[in-house]
């Protein structure tokens, strides 16, 4: 059964803005399964993936477009890189808007051919996997996530046997929401793929043992301070691989990376960033927690909750088309932290996080420590945790379930 994407009204709205939209994401999310729910009474389809098309793009994508006529979905187009320019003569021959829809998962390969023949005439939309509101059908999943009073009114109702932790293990990757598909089966062929096309296509990996071992020693690491040096010695190789390799996880979409907030941009630019999963079910395939209950029981409970929930934020801003570069941490010279800091203008709401059902004011000690930051203000703020319903911490603070996201 499909599951209406938040991301449809985002894309229709950018078909209205540009003569070509961009729709890039990891594998597996539900690019080509959205595009032809929502868009094939208008557009025609053709994959890259199809020999026979890609051939025909190879031989001449002049005659390419005098064969497949406009409004078209181009699936995979990551394939063939001489494409864009063709894309751009044709757009380029018509005053109208919408007329080509591109998807590929190769974000660097993608954004390369994008800046190099479509500058000025694409708009850019990275798709993530399910977020916990689309999961629920949630019309209010297309506003992108920053703190504000919450009611319970305001908040979708979850379903009735619906187990957080099980989701959390699972993973929000479409095709798991099927129950019959078997989890671990479908991590392994899903993490074989990645090393097989995607990275083979990124970089000219020698070793793919070894960069699996790299993956495992990221997702183990998942929400903490990047540390190269440390990921390079738990796997024998440098600093400068683990760099680029970590490169390679953002370009596909397996990680994010997370700066920290500094007024000065000089000394924020020279400070340890957070890596995060998107999609907590690799996490939990690729470092052994197998079930539900060990994971819920386990000693990285924490980190997990804590990974699952930025990574709803951040969908939460994906699916809306919004700046990510709005979603930061903060931490000081005395080690003084905020899990988040949402900026919208010059205003600052800060975010805990905590797996416990039941807060207090202690875990809202730090968020003074925005009071001092010259030309902003300070906001609402939000503990996101396991309740399950909103309470007030302080007046400014208010502890929420993660359906407020």
């Amino acid at each position: 059964m499909y599951i209406p994407r938040a991301i449809e009204k985002t894309v229709s709205a950018m078909l209205g803005q540009g003569k070509v939209v961009l729709v890039t994401g990891p594998r597996q999310v539900g690019k080509t399964t959205m595009l032809k729910q929502r868009f094939s009474d208008g557009f025609g389809y053709v994959t890259m993936e199809d020999p026979f098309v890609f051939s025909q793009v190879t031989a001449d994508s002049v005659l390419f477009f005098e064969t497949h006529a406009l409004p078209l979905i181009i699936d995979e187009v990551q394939r063939v890189p001489q494409l864009f320019s063709s894309v751009k003569w044709i757009v380029d021959k018509s005053s109208e808007k919408g007329q080509v829809i591109l998807t590929g998962s190769q974000t660097y390969h993608l954004m390369k051919g994008v800046s190099e023949s479509l500058a000025g005439r694409v708009r850019i939309l990275e798709m993530p996997a399910l977020s916990l509101r689309e999961f629920v059908d949630d019309p209010a999943s297309l506003k992108k996530y920053v703190p504000r009073k919450v009611d319970v009114a305001d908040m979708p109702c979850a379903p009735e046997d619906f187990d957080l932790w099980r989701h959390i293990h699972r993973g929000s990757l479409p095709e798991l929401q099927q129950s019959d598909i078997e989890w671990d089966a479908f991590y392994s062929d899903y993490v074989r793929t990645y090393l097989e096309r995607d990275v083979r296509d990124l970089i000219a990996i020698k070793d793919e043992a070894k960069f699996y071992r790299f993956m495992v020693a990221c997702a183990a690491r998942s929400g903490q301070l990047f540390n190269a040096s440390a990921i390079g010695n738990a796997i024998d190789v440098d600093g400068k691989t683990v760099k680029a390799w970590t490169s390679v996880l953002q370009a596909s979409g397996i990680v994010r990376i997370i700066e920290p907030f500094w007024p000065n941009i000089e000394k924020r630019l020279t400070k340890a960033s957070k890596l995060y999963f998107m999609d907590t079910g690799l996490v939990c395939h690729l470092t052994r927690w197998t079930t539900t209950d060990q994971l819920r029981n386990g000693a990285v409970a924490g980190q997990m909750f804590e990974t699952f929930v930025v990574s709803e934020v951040l969908k939460s801003y994906m699916n809306a088309g919004a700046n990510l570069h709005d979603v930061w941490f903060y931490r000081d010279a005395r080690k003084h932290e905020i899990d988040l800091v949402i900026q919208d203008g010059r205003t600052l709401h800060p975010v805990e996080i905590k797996s416990s059902a039941l807060v207090d004011k202690k875990a809202v000690k730090n968020f003074s420590c925005l009071d001092a930051m010259p030309d902003y203000e300070v906001g609402f703020g939000h503990v996101i945790c396991q309740t399950l319903e909103p309470y007030f911490v302080t007046p400014n603070v208010q502890a929420v379930p993660v359906w407020a996201i």
